[in-house]
């Protein structure tokens, strides 16, 4: 039976590498998507707009309250993630890996999905 698992992408805040930095590694990273579909590992996979613009609700007594930004102060953020099915841990950090290694210099999280 497999397991889903989320391959969560951290990148530093601030501007978008130029395209001849980024290109390349898009082109690598839509490679290897194609290859995890191929066989049968890649559910789906999104990038996410900066953090400045997120909306963090919390719950305050019988209120929700609004602020605008990302949950938490920091230089790095939540960048895209993908979320893949693999007979297990270490199939999907092999998947993890070679995410890492397509979006070098970047660290990539791999969580269990419930």
């Amino acid at each position: 039976m497999t397991q889903k698992y989320l391959l969560s992408i951290y990148q530093p805040d601030g501007e978008v590498p130029p395209p001849e930095v980024l290109d390349p590694i898009m082109a690598n990273l839509q490679a290897l998507n194609e290859e995890m579909q191929a066989k049968g590992a890649w559910v789906f996979a999104v990038g996410l707009h900066p953090p400045s613009t997120a909306t963090v609700l919390k719950t305050k007594d019988d209120d929700v309250l609004m602020t605008d930004g990302p949950f938490t102060e920091g230089k790095e953020h939540i960048g895209g993630f993908t979320v893949i099915q693999a007979e297990d841990l270490d199939e999907a950090l092999e998947w993890g890996r070679r995410l890492a290694r397509v979006l070098e210099p970047l660290s990539v999280e791999v969580r269990p999905v419930f």
